[in-house]
């Protein structure tokens, strides 16, 4: 079973940035493609982000599209979401979650997760 876990969430001010990690084990990580995902409060959870392992594919909401970038390491198993220019819009649990590929719909849910991390950004 693949195991993911995220670190790097926490409180920034408007227009500031955070890198989130996601470190997947159990798995052979090229065959799989991370996505990451967000839940507000009193929202629907959203996708965020994906990527192809294999071929580097990316894949973003039009929310965040030209503000957040999405990386791996392929040595390291982990894969990252660098966010940058965050709004307050942006506060919420984010969850990286590992499936065989990006879906087309980002926001279909995959099929192993993490556990989440909050990020809340102030005005």
């Amino acid at each position: 079973e693949v195991q993911l876990v995220e670190s790097g969430g926490g409180l920034v001010e408007a227009g500031g940035s955070l890198r989130l990690s996601c470190v997947a084990s159990s798995v052979t990580f090229d065959d799989y493609a991370v996505g990451w995902f967000r839940q507000a409060p009193g929202k629907e959870r959203e996708g965020v982000s994906c990527i192809s392992i294999n071929d580097g594919m990316t894949k973003y909401a039009e929310s965040v599209k030209g503000r957040f970038t999405i990386s791996s390491d392929n040595a390291k198993n982990t894969v990252y979401l660098e966010m940058n220019s965050l709004k307050p819009e942006d506060t919420a649990v984010y969850y990286c979650a590992a499936d065989r590929g990006c879906y087309s719909d980002l926001d279909y849910g995959m099929e192993y997760w993490g556990k989440g991390n909050l990020v809340t950004v102030s005005s």
